[in-house]
C-alpha cells in the first residue's frame, strides 16, 4: 500500500496556482495505481510541515511539482518536510525514515527526459501544420540569476529538440535572464515560430507577462517589418499542464521505489484518528464551521449556520472534489488560502459515503483531524515562533529580526479570523472537538501566511490595518 504526495507551490492570493496540481492528483487518483494521492503546498494547506501527517500509509513517495531544480526543490521542501537533505537530489531520489514512514523524495517532474516529448506535443498542438524546414522553436523558461539550475533544464531540452531535427532552429530564451524573450527577433530567422512556455502552470506569466512583453495578440500573432521579414508566432499552452505529465510523474515514482517491491502498511496513528472521527460523525459532530451527521447510510456535511434549511434550498455535492471546489472561495468570491478562517461559504450540502468522508473532510480542513486527535492524546508537538523563524531562509530569513510585539501585532490580523488556537504562542487549548468542544482546533505552528506577513511587517511594507497581501 502506497501514498503518492504531490507538492506544489500554491499561493496566498491566487486559487489558480494550485489548479494544475489538483488536476494531476485527480487524474492519477482515477488511474488507481496508488492507494491514495494527496497534495501539499508551500503557500497553502496542507502545508509542507503537515502533509506527511495526512498520508494514510507508511510507504510515501513525494514528487515536487516543479519545472526545474532549484531553491524550492533543493532547500525549502526537504527542510520543511524534515527530510534531512539539502542540495541536488540524485537521479534515484532520496529515501528517509520519518516517524515510522518510508519517505521517497524524487527530482521535480520538469527535469525528466520525457519532458522533451511534451514540448514537442505542445508545439504541434499550437501549430498543426508545422514544417521543420521553415519553423523555429523557442523554449521559454523563467530564469533567475539566483540559481543556475533554473535555466539548466531549459537549455537541456532545447538541445534535445535540436538533436531531434524537428525544427529549423531551436532557441532557449528567458523572462528574467539573458537571452531574454523580449529580443527574440534578434535570434530567430525562420518565418514561423512556435513559442512553448516551459512553465508548470497557467498563470500570471503565461497569461499576461509573456504576451505583454513581446506583443502577442492571441494564439497566433503576425509580426511584420522586422529584420527577417514577416514572422508568425504560434503561442502554446505551458508544458506543465499537458496530460502526458502524469506519465512522467508515474515514471519518477517507480524510479524512486527502486528495489522496494513491497509497499507499506496502514499508518496506525492516522487510522486511529479517522476511526475516532467516523464514530463521532455517526452520532453527529460539529467540526469548525460544519456539522457532519449520518443520513440514510451516507454522511451529510453542511455549514452549521445552514442547520434547519430545507435540502432543496441548498446545492447538493456528491463528490469530495465537488466540496473542495465549493469552499475554495468565500461568499464574496475571495480566495481562502487558510481553510480554518471563519469565512466558509454557505448554501451547500455534501452527501458522501463512508469511504468518501475521509477525503472530503481532509479537503475541507486539511490535517485538522490528525492534529486534533494527536492533541487530544497529548501527542501533538508544537513549534514555537522562534524555532519557525530560525528555520526560514532566502527572502524570509528577515523574519528572524521580528520583535515579539511585531509578531503579535501581525497575528491579531492574520490569526484573528481563524478558528485555530495558537499553541505555538502558548494559548491554552484543553479540549478539542474530540473532547466535545465544537470548533476547538489546535494550531501547532505558525502558518506560511503569518510568516509572509511578518516579513512584510519587518520590511516596513505592511500597514497597521493591512489585510494579508504577500504571496
Amino acid at each position: 500500500m502506497r501514498s503518492l504526495v504531490l507538492i506544489g507551490h500554491g499561493s496566498h492570493l491566487n486559487p489558480q496556482s494550485a489548479s494544475s496540481v489538483y488536476a494531476y492528483a485527480d487524474l492519477l487518483r482515477s488511474k488507481g495505481l496508488f492507494d491514495e494521492v494527496v497534495e501539499g503546498y508551500w503557500k497553502e494547506e496542507p502545508s509542507l510541515r503537515q502533509v506527511l501527517r495526512t498520508a494514510h500509509y507508511t510507504d510515501v513517495t513525494v514528487i515536487p511539482m516543479f519545472i526545474s531544480e532549484g531553491y524550492f526543490t533543493e532547500t525549502v521542501i526537504p527542510r520543511e518536510m524534515g527530510l534531512g537533505h539539502q542540495g541536488p537530489v540524485p537521479p534515484q531520489g532520496v529515501a528517509r525514515s520519518i516517524g515510522g514512514r518510508t519517505v521517497r523524495y524524487t527530482l521535480p517532474y520538469g527535469v525528466h527526459p520525457r519532458m522533451a516529448e511534451v514540448i514537442l506535443e505542445r508545439a504541434r498542438e499550437a501549430y498543426p501544420d508545422l514544417n521543420p524546414a521553415d519553423t523555429a522553436l523557442i523554449v521559454l523558461g523563467h530564469g533567475t540569476t539566483r540559481n543556475e539550475n533554473s535555466n539548466k533544464i531549459v537549455y537541456q531540452n532545447a538541445e534535445r529538440m535540436r538533436e531531434g531535427g524537428h525544427f529549423a532552429e531551436v532557441h532557449a530564451l528567458f523572462l528574467d535572464e539573458v537571452p531574454k524573450v523580449t529580443g527574440w527577433q534578434e535570434h530567430v530567422g525562420a518565418p514561423n515560430v512556435v513559442l512553448v512556455p516551459f512553465f508548470a502552470s497557467e498563470g500570471w506569466h503565461t497569461l499576461e507577462t509573456i504576451p505583454e512583453d513581446i506583443g502577442l495578440t492571441g494564439e497566433v500573432t503576425v509580426f511584420e517589418g522586422g529584420a527577417n521579414g514577416t514572422q508568425t508566432v504560434y503561442y502554446s499552452k505551458p508544458v506543465g499542464t499537458h496530460s502526458a505529465v502524469t506519465e512522467v510523474i508515474l515514471q519518477l515514482a517507480e524510479d524512486a521505489r527502486g528495489a522496494a517491491a513491497q509497499g507499506g502498511d496502514i499508518d496506525r496513528s492516522h487510522q486511529d484518528a479517522w476511526d475516532a472521527f467516523v464514530r463521532l460523525a455517526e452520532q453527529t459532530v460539529r467540526i469548525g464551521e460544519v456539522i457532519v451527521r449520518p443520513t440514510e447510510g451516507m454522511f451529510e456535511i453542511r455549514h452549521a449556520l445552514d442547520e434547519g434549511r430545507a435540502n432543496e434550498s441548498l446545492v447538493t455535492l456528491v463528490t469530495p472534489e465537488g466540496l473542495r471546489d465549493q469552499v475554495r472561495l468565500d461568499e464574496a468570491g475571495e480566495f481562502r488560502p487558510v481553510h480554518t478562517l471563519r469565512n466558509l461559504p454557505r448554501g451547500w450540502r455534501a452527501v458522501l459515503s463512508t469511504a468518501e468522508l475521509r477525503r472530503a473532510v481532509h479537503l475541507l480542513y486539511p490535517a485538522v483531524i490528525e492534529e486534533s486527535y494527536a492533541h487530544h492524546h497529548h501527542a501533538l508537538r508544537c513549534t514555537p515562533w522562534n524555532a519557525t523563524a530560525r528555520r526560514q531562509t532566502g527572502i524570509y530569513a528577515k523574519v528572524q529580526k521580528a520583535t515579539p510585539q511585531q509578531v503579535e501585532h501581525v497575528a491579531k490580523d492574520v490569526c484573528g479570523g481563524c478558528m485555530k488556537t495558537r499553541l505555538w504562542a502558548d494559548e491554552p487549548l484543553h479540549q478539542t472537538f474530540f473532547g466535545g468542544v465544537p470548533g476547538a482546533i489546535p494550531c501547532a505552528e505558525a502558518c506560511t501566511l503569518l510568516v509572509a506577513e511578518v516579513r512584510e511587517e519587518v520590511s516596513g511594507k505592511r500597514g497597521a490595518a493591512a489585510s494579508p497581501s504577500h504571496d
